[in-house]
């Protein structure tokens, strides 16, 4: 489903339902920028969402109008998601999505961290 009305930010998408305790989650992390939770339908062995607790569409809105506290703390949290499922010696990867082009579905800035396997080539060619 293509992200609609991407320059308003809509509060009843499913992350801002998670965020506010409607739609239940698989808890990875939280603190006072972010929330951490595993995918519902895993691309790889580990498929957690980052997402910020403000009300940002895309990485373009967020850094564009986040708090430098809000920037820092977002960015803080992914590396401890990282850190905290043991997936800096193997490796990982971050994934976000911004528009409708990207295949962005929700639309709040959200990061997907994959591990738990190799991922191999980034794009594929077609």
């Amino acid at each position: 489903m293509p992200v609609k009305g991407v320059g308003t930010y809509d509060p009843q998408n499913v992350f801002a339902k998670i965020l506010r305790g409607e739609i239940p989650c698989r808890k990875q992390f939280e603190d006072d920028w972010a929330l951490a939770f595993h995918d519902i339908a895993p691309q790889a062995p580990i498929h957690v969402l980052v997402i910020p607790k403000g009300a940002y569409i895309s990485w373009a809105d967020f850094s564009a109008k986040a708090s430098e506290a809000e920037i820092a703390g977002f960015v803080r949290a992914v590396g401890q998601v990282a850190r905290d499922l043991g997936l800096e010696a193997p490796g990982y990867r971050l994934l976000a999505n911004v528009g409708e082009d990207s295949g962005q579905e929700v639309p709040h800035l959200h990061v997907h961290l994959f591990g738990g396997r190799v991922m191999g080539p980034m794009l594929v060619q077609r």
